[in-house]
């Protein structure tokens, strides 16, 4: 059965796909993939490049759902 990250649909969850990780509507892409590839430095153009079935709308609410978990409450341990 699939589902989909709360508030945002593009992103689906199937427990028998990607070891039920968040993926890019439906497709054997995970979301990790692509914020990783972002944060390696590719383009938005390179990754549709290398990817067609990506669409310019999948790298926005990558990078929103990032930031949403971003501001969740976490502490890191830092030496005085």
């Amino acid at each position: 059965m699939t589902q989909h990250v709360p508030g945002f649909p593009r992103f689906t969850l199937e427990p028998n796909k990607m070891g039920g990780q968040a993926c890019i509507r439906g497709y054997r892409f995970t979301l990790d993939q692509l914020l990783e590839m972002l944060a390696d430095g590719m383009s938005s153009a390179e990754i549709i490049d290398a990817f067609p079935f990506i669409e310019p709308e999948d790298i926005d609410d990558a990078l929103r759902l990032a930031a949403k978990t971003a501001r969740r409450d976490f502490y890191v341990a830092i030496s005085a």
